[in-house]
């Protein structure tokens, strides 16, 4: 979203943000969800951005999948094409394979706004979070003016309900969190921004919401998701996060923040960190067990600006295709065209979507590649056993590997469309056997004052109603989701294995709702949720007994009359990533490229700029921060400068840096530098932000008559921390030069890349500027080829 002006927050050193890059040469480790056989599902490719078909810009991407089998796409109010000047109010799409997609609408217009927004002042609605609960889906929003304190920019959030994913919106008659005031009186308000939705397995619905001013904060809202109840908990520190999404995954819950400015077109540094957290309402901390809710923040890098044609890569939703491949939604700026119109005013933000891995409990994009730019497999939604019953029941023949057996009847809702109700005992299964790692889903319900349950089962042998011949299976019952697995001896069936896991109180049974069984790896896991969308009302992991079968037919079973079946979907199960990409290590350090400071003075090598006033003494570099700058027309700030080596190269430094916590301190720092001259260069700070203390990546470069800056953020600093920046040349002969933190020497936060011309001259330097008062104090400058 765009955001409104606060004094100095979002410039210079403040481009808040962080990135992942990778080798050009390297070869992404993926996923092989395309196999042989008649269950292969059907193989999709595309190339980013997937919003280019109806969108130029379709900023803070919301996505879910609608009862219909359909996905939805909802986007923050913008005009969607360049030169078209009329802005869609959370403008809709939808698309059948996560791909190519189709315009649908917008959820308001000028005279369906809000009651409560003030739509004298000009207010916008922004960042949209789709959900869907209970029978029905809802749309949360920010409104970036209301009529309730009749002042400006007293943002707050706004939720809609509807019947189906493209409306009619109904709006609630209120904020479900109003605005917040800040401690600077009248007109100053606390950015009440970002809305995110999450159920929990006890039946509570929370709202996360917040952004740099302020923070990140969760609430309870009320059993019908219109009002926030209950004392809000801050979980991420401001001055660095927004745009929450929360998933939980494995027994914790991942808060995905974007960090750095959105906005700042072609230097638009704007990136995706995550911590977790065994508890919704946090601590979430990163990989390097750092909290992201203190001020030396922490986060750990998961998109972001990687080199390619993209910038700005953030504000992401996360969906899962039929496989069970996670893939993160985000948008991002073509630093080619990152205007809309012309080269100034709103940033053409499209649409991108990329595989998301997981790896030894922590996201990566693409196995640590990042995002993408060129063509790329994509996800997985159909195959012969995939049906949303718009053609009926299937009966098995011709290119159907599903069969309908059993007393099945077809019916349609306006949520649902087309779907398959038990008149009794049936089954729902694929022709043969031959699968072992697989995944079954369903949209499932019963009919009110039915007590049949319904089953999704994997290694099914032989045919008919009953669930003796399941082997594996996922059973939604009364109060409960269950899983058992069992074997057949001598013509006997028994249960050889059980675990459950209970059901909200007052959960609904007759609403829809998303069951899935997914067996790969000796584990049967079974969830069932709202929506598919990371929160799971109940959830169990069960490891098959040795010798249990795991191989035959998959799909549906229901005991008796009123269970309601829909998108059911049986596929080999996604084969996760393992391993991830690293950036090139440095081979043997070259003493003549660097410096110790183990001297009285400099080793030969240095020139200095604008005289810098520095001394070396116990063996390190002392630099007094200046009161000076390199960004937009300052251009006055101290550097100490090498010549890099040919070719690829890392370059290193140790700063000690005395910016403390907590207290205000802009923009004092100290880091390590990429330079070609004063108006194109790559600084890697430790900086004080605000009260924030962080690791900021900031490029700066000509562009239209002037100058453009941003950064992206890396890992969260210490009082002494390791800067590193390694460049390597693309397949173009561009140069990109990648980003790498450490509070020990040893474990590596790897960050963003910037990218310079083919023929630029790039040399390495030293800097200690933003604001006087502190003092840095590097150990050494070391360089040495890349190897890799």
């Amino acid at each position: 979203m765009r955001r409104p002006a606060r004094p100095a927050l979002l410039t210079a050193a403040v481009a808040l943000g962080a990135a992942l890059v990778a080798p050009t040469a390297a070869a992404a480790p993926g996923p092989t969800v395309v196999g042989d056989g008649p269950l292969a599902p059907t193989a999709t490719t595309y190339t980013n951005p997937v919003s280019d078909t109806f969108a130029d810009t379709y900023a803070d991407p919301a996505v879910i999948r609608g009862q219909d089998g359909w996905w939805y796409a909802y986007g923050t109010t913008d005009p969607l094409r360049e030169g078209e000047g009329t802005r869609h109010l959370l403008p809709m799409s939808r698309s059948q394979d996560l791909v190519d997609w189709e315009y649908v609408g917008d959820a308001f217009t000028e005279t369906t706004l809000p009651s409560w927004a003030d739509t004298a002042g000009g207010t916008a609605l922004w960042a949209p979070d789709i959900r869907y609960v209970d029978g029905e889906y809802r749309l949360y929003y920010v409104v970036t003016d209301t009529t309730v304190t009749g002042e400006r920019g007293d943002g707050a959030i706004g939720v809609a309900t509807a019947p189906t994913p493209t409306g009619p919106w109904t709006a609630a008659g209120g904020p479900v969190v109003g605005p917040r005031r800040g401690a600077g009186g009248p007109g100053d308000f606390l950015w009440t921004f970002d809305p995110h939705h999450v159920a929990t397995p006890d039946g509570e619905e929370h709202l996360f919401y917040g952004s740099y001013y302020g923070g990140i904060f969760v609430t309870e809202l009320s059993d019908d998701g219109t009002r926030a109840v209950g004392t809000p908990t801050r979980v991420a520190i401001d001055n660095k996060f927004e745009g929450a999404y929360v998933v939980q995954r494995d027994g914790w819950w991942y808060l995905f923040a974007s960090t750095a400015n959105c906005c700042a077109g072609p230097t638009t540094g704007y990136s995706v960190q995550v911590g977790r957290s065994r508890d919704l309402t946090g601590p979430y901390v990163d990989r390097e067990g750092v909290p992201l809710d203190q001020s030396r923040a922490g986060g750990t890098p998961v998109l972001f600006p990687n080199g390619n044609a993209f910038v700005g890569t953030g504000h992401n939703a996360i969906t899962t295709d039929l496989a069970g491949q996670d893939w993160i939604v985000y948008h991002a700026i073509d630093r080619a065209d990152p205007y809309l119109d012309g080269t100034d005013g709103i940033n053409e933000r499209p649409m991108l979507i990329d595989r998301l891995d997981w790896v030894d409990g922590w996201p990566v994009v693409r196995g640590g590649l990042g995002g993408s730019d060129d063509a790329q497999p994509g996800p997985v939604t159909g195959g012969r056993a995939v049906t949303g019953f718009d053609a009926g029941l299937p009966d098995g023949r011709g290119t159907t590997a599903l069969r309908a057996e059993g007393a099945w009847a077809t019916a349609t809702d306006v949520a649902a469309g087309p779907y398959a109700a038990s008149t009794g005992a049936a089954t729902l299964l694929t022709r043969g056997g031959g699968l072992t790692d697989v995944r079954v889903e369903a949209d499932v319900r019963r009919a009110a004052g039915s007590t049949a349950s319904t089953t999704l089962a994997a290694a099914v042998g032989g045919r008919g109603t009953t669930l003796q011949a399941a082997n594996i299976r996922a059973r939604l019952e009364d109060d409960a989701l269950v899983v058992e697995t069992t074997a057949t001896v001598r013509g006997r069936t028994a249960v050889t294995a059980t675990q459950s896991a209970p059901l909200p109180h007052g959960f609904q049974s007759d609403a829809w709702h998303a069951l899935v069984l997914e067996v790969r790896d000796g584990q049967a896991r079974a969830e069932l949720s709202h929506a598919r969308l990371g929160d799971p009302l109940a959830e169990v992991v069960l490891d098959l007994p040795r010798g249990t079968r795991t191989h035959g037919a998959a799909g549906v079973l229901v005991d008796g009359p009123g269970a309601h079946v829909d998108d059911v979907s049986v596929l080999p199960a996604a084969v996760p990533v393992t391993d991830v990409v690293e950036p090139p290590a440095p081979g043997p350090w070259d003493p003549a490229l660097g410096d110790e400071f183990d001297g009285d003075t400099l080793a030969s090598g240095w020139t200095a700029v604008r005289d810098p006033q520095v001394r070396v003494e116990d063996g390190s570099l002392v630099w007094p921060t200046e009161a000076k700058d390199l960004t937009g027309d300052s251009d006055d700030a101290g550097l100490l400068l090498r010549d890099a080596p040919e070719g690829d190269w890392v370059a290193e430094t140790r700063l000690t840096i005395d910016l403390g916590v907590e207290e205000i301190r802009n923009y004092q720092q100290g880091g390590i530098v990429a330079y070609v001259d004063d108006d194109d260069f790559a600084r890697l700070s430790h900086v004080a932000i605000w009260n924030t203390r962080q690791t900021e990546f900031g490029r700066e470069i000509p562009f239209a008559g002037g100058t453009r800056y941003g950064g992206t953020i890396v890992g969260p600093p210490a009082e002494t921390t390791w800067l590193r920046l390694t460049r390597t040349a693309d397949a173009a002969g561009e140069q990109e030069v990648r980003a790498s933190t450490s509070t020990d020497g040893i474990t590596w936060v790897h960050g963003g890349t910037w990218t310079f011309d083919a023929g630029a001259e790039v040399r390495i330097g030293l800097v200690a500027h933003g604001g006087a008062g502190a003092t840095a104090r590097f150990d050494h400058l070391r360089v040495a080829p890349a190897n890799g």
